[in-house]
């Protein structure tokens, strides 16, 4: 019996036509940004992927690493995202300007559990900045966040937080160094499960005295309002500078423009490697409550690679594409069954025809042409299932007149046109 791999689909014409379009309006917004397009392999080095700093010691990530190994008896694992590949990529091209600026796509994959809208092969968009220090790359990402999504016409909100605020907190009540990594991935889950949840859950990994830093980490009413009393807490150098670099990055936001930026505290993501701004994008208008992007800087992790501690600034986010395609389904995007503009029915002159849609190609036109030699109706049929916007009957009389007819599929009003103007 034939089946598809466990957490793996097929696209249709239909399907993929639409994610085409909704990858083709990230490239494009990006491309307006000033990002370039590059490329990394699927496969990287199994080290690559699994090094302590690339991840994360709790991370799901590394437990759902499928894994290979090749006729050299070499460790080879896919790749689970593509901020690890990137890295290395631009450790390895170290004659790179800067500052770099890039977006990345491709399939991803996770040998994970199996649920409603998440799969072992998906797909990701990623646009990166290296080589910026300030807050204003992370501004101008979160800029091109707000371009996108206000294109695509999908109701959406930014949270933002800052590593270095979750640490400040920490390091204020005192928590040990040892527990901060295990304790930030359970106040990720404070807005998901409550103070009494996450409480719960740090007991059980014997971090205490976190009631002080969760109370912290709780928003307040407006973004002003959140900074003033993390002002008050942070008393340390490192919950400063998270304050600092969140005054700053609300200040880009405002030059931007970007009014749909929310600073929540308790935000944390679950990869070890983000030394700064961090955030997540969700989408307002739909039911879809997983974030539809996500990212932030991680100005360390290439210095990693390089096997030095040296700091080179980097910032980025990626898009979820699946969440997004579900949720433009959800609002009622038309979706192509084909990219074909014009469908060409020969009547008995199928050679002369052929011509005639090479024309239509030449001209940078989209057409298609009856291969099978099947009467008018067969052929209307076939464009309507399609959902073919026009035909063009190609017939001895048309020929000889000079005169051929284009029909628009829709309103079913027909057209002539000289064999020269086609």
């Amino acid at each position: 019996m034939v089946e598809l791999a466990k957490g793996t689909r097929d696209f249709s014409p239909k399907e993929k036509i639409l994610r085409d379009q909704v990858l083709n309006t990230l490239k494009e917004v990006c491309e307006n940004y000033g990002f370039s397009p590059i490329e990394t392999p699927i496969i990287e080095r199994y080290e690559t992927l699994a090094a302590k700093f690339a991840a994360g010691e709790e991370s799901d990530a590394l437990e759902e690493i499928f894994v290979s190994i090749d006729n050299g008896k070499r460790k080879l694992g896919l790749r689970f995202d593509m901020t690890v590949p990137f890295s290395r990529f631009f450790a390895l091209n170290r004659n790179l300007k800067m500052p770099f600026k890039k977006y990345l796509t491709g399939e991803v994959f996770r040998d994970g559990p199996i649920k409603k809208g998440r799969y072992r092969q998906f797909t990701q968009f990623d646009p990166d900045i290296v080589g910026v220090k300030g807050m204003i790359a992370d501004a101008e990402i979160l800029s091109v966040v707000d371009s996108i999504f206000s294109k695509l016409n999908l109701g959406f909100f930014i949270e933002l937080n800052n590593r270095k605020i979750i640490e400040g907190a920490l390091e204020s009540a005192k928590i040990s160094k040892s527990k901060w990594e295990s304790a930030t991935i359970s106040i990720d889950k404070l807005k998901k499960i409550g103070k009494k949840g996450v409480l719960k859950e740090l007991e059980k990994k014997e971090v205490q005295g976190m009631e002080p830093v969760l109370d912290a980490l709780t928003k307040e009413k407006t973004n002003k309002e959140t900074l003033e009393k993390l002002r008050g807490i942070l008393t340390s150098k490192i919950g400063k500078e998270g304050v600092k670099e969140m005054q700053e990055l609300l200040d880009y936001l405002d030059i931007y423009n970007v009014k749909s930026a929310v600073f929540e505290p308790s935000l944390a993501r679950g990869l070890a490697y983000y030394t700064g701004p961090i955030y997540e994008v969700f989408l307002s208008d739909s039911s879809i409550k997983s974030s539809a992007a996500g990212g932030g800087r991680y100005d360390e992790l290439i210095g990693k690679y390089l096997g030095s501690n040296e700091i080179i600034p980097a910032t980025g986010i990626s898009f979820g594409i699946e969440v997004i395609i579900e949720a433009l389904k959800e609002k009622g995007k038309a979706e192509k069954l084909s990219v074909t503009k014009v469908f060409v029915i020969p009547i008995k002159t199928q050679k002369e025809s052929l011509k005639i849609v090479q024309q239509l190609r030449t001209a940078g036109i989209n057409a298609d042409i009856d291969l099978l030699e099947r009467g008018i109706s067969k052929n209307l049929q076939y464009a309507n299932t399609y959902e073919i916007p026009y035909v063009l009957f190609v017939g001895q009389r048309e020929l000889e007149e000079g005169k051929l007819k284009l029909r628009d599929m829709k309103s079913g009003k027909e057209e002539g046109f000289s064999v020269k103007e086609v």
